[in-house]
């Protein structure tokens, strides 16, 4: 099928809620490189938005899929399923939490930590329903989580919203000090913040609200559904910063590609939810949790989140050596792999990600001058240098 073909029966059936798609056909693709029908390669360094941490066709993950195939792809939650167990002792055991509940997406895992934050306070006789959380964050689609993000541009069209969630500016300590009320029950935040322009928590901010909370009885929640996952060079971003949440949630790198969401709690908290609380189909099945597992294996071994963090820096200091050498560019964000490039006002970057688009480098403009980098964990410093010469090339031709 020719991508003309694709395009026109996209155009005609699929619902219109993307807009201004690339015109790629992916046939094949291994490491960072995409190679699309007309023979043109193209290295991946958004990586399925922070999904595929293990690159293209790694070749250990395929053969664990290619069995767990073979054995049973799908079994209901009312049995025992031998690959989610072994998930659930690996996220407890590399975690500081006791608990997992397994969804499909980074959506459902917040949704699912939010009910299980009321039930907590309800299961208590608390009437402590109300959440915190911060401008530019993101937690998700649905009616709740998108209520809960702090971007009017998700919000609007779907007004009016579920009560009881507010937002205070991100890093600011007093703000959500004075934001809380004797009915706030939980602060949600992303410890790095993906679709707002990447926007990494202060080490004492974070540190601050994990006070704040213990001081008001509020739980705290981090969600790490883009953030988490080897992406900043930890296996989760909390490790980072040293503060741990009371609720955290996972997606996205967790099934290096299969659909796959989770949430994790302190005993204390999880204990909230009792049988018939809460429920999934499809999640944690056989299939999605062999993956995950597979996914953390690899992770956890042969030094490969020291690597991420060596590839990290080395694009940081990139990135950074543009923007000291180039007066169109404002700075460079973020932690590990997971960075973003703020332009300047002559420089958009819708349109940069276009002419990049056009060189063989797929990133993402996630505001009108911010680029966002999220490439495979395995990118190379070669694919590094390639990148960079090529931003510095259209900035400089602009």
């Amino acid at each position: 099928m020719e991508i003309e073909e694709i395009v026109e029966m996209d155009q005609k059936h699929f619902m219109n809620v993307y807009s201004g798609r690339y015109p790629l056909y992916v046939e094949k693709a291994e490491g960072i490189k995409l190679h699309s029908k007309d023979g043109k390669i193209y290295r991946d360094f958004l990586a399925g938005i922070g999904v595929n941490a293990l690159g293209y066709s790694n070749q250990r993950f395929k053969e664990a899929l290619k069995d767990q195939i073979d054995k049973i792809i799908h079994c209901s939650n009312l049995y025992y399923i031998e690959p989610q167990a072994e998930l659930e002792k690996k996220l407890c055991k590399n975690s500081c939490y006791d608990r997992v509940f397994f969804a499909n997406s980074g959506s459902e895992a917040n949704e699912g930590a939010l009910k299980l934050a009321r039930k907590y306070f309800k299961k208590k006789g608390s009437n402590k329903f109300e959440t915190i959380s911060a401008d530019k964050s993101f937690h998700g689609r649905t009616m709740t989580t998108v209520t809960a993000t702090g971007q009017n541009k998700y919000k609007e069209p779907f007004v009016p919203l579920p009560e009881g969630f507010y937002t205070v500016p991100f890093n600011d300590l007093e703000a959500l000090k004075e934001a809380v009320t004797d009915r706030t029950g939980a602060i949600l935040l992303e410890p790095i913040q993906g679709e707002g322009g990447i926007y990494p928590a202060e080490k004492k901010y974070l540190e601050g609200v994990r006070k704040l909370c213990d001081q008001n009885d509020i739980l705290l929640i981090f969600d790490e559904v883009q953030c988490g996952m080897g992406r900043t060079g930890e296996l989760f971003a909390y490790q980072n910063y040293g503060v741990e949440a009371d609720i955290i949630t996972l997606a996205k790198a967790l099934g290096g590609g299969v659909p796959i969401g989770a949430f994790m709690a302190k005993e204390e908290v999880a204990a909230a939810f009792e049988a018939g609380d809460h429920g999934t189909t499809f999640g944690g099945n056989p299939l999605a949790t062999r993956a995950a597992s597979e996914v953390m294996d690899i992770m956890l071994e042969n030094n490969f989140l020291a690597s991420v963090k060596e590839k990290g820096n080395y694009l940081r200091l990139k990135l950074d050596k543009m923007v000291a050498e180039n007066d169109n560019l404002i700075e460079t964000r973020g932690i590990g792999l997971m960075l973003a490039l703020e332009l300047g006002e002559s420089l958009s970057a819708k349109k940069v990600t276009n002419q990049l688009f056009e060189r063989g480098f797929l990133v993402n403009a996630v505001k009108e001058h911010t680029l966002r980098f999220l490439p495979p964990l395995v990118v190379e410093k070669e694919d590094i240098d390639l990148l960079i010469k090529n931003i510095n090339q259209i900035i400089t031709e602009k």
